[in-house]
């Protein structure tokens, strides 16, 4: 089980991407939401995307549920 955050602020095209804590690219405890502890990102990604229609995976540290 990992823990996920979503990022509050949008990307350059509309997206907010969830991050894990040891990401390089985790925002700042007050530009992210807490999502939940899940075994995928994918279900991060269905959490995040009840906060965000545009959510998306970092493509860095969750390249695998990254749009596109």
């Amino acid at each position: 089980m990992q823990h996920y955050y979503v990022e509050k602020r949008e990307t350059a095209n509309g997206e907010h991407e969830i991050h894990v804590p040891r990401c390089a690219y985790l925002p700042e405890a007050n530009d992210r939401v807490y999502l939940g502890t899940f075994s995928s990102c994918a279900d991060a990604l269905r959490q995040a995307k009840t906060h965000y229609d545009k959510a998306t995976g970092c493509r860095w540290c969750c390249a695998e549920c990254r749009a596109g």
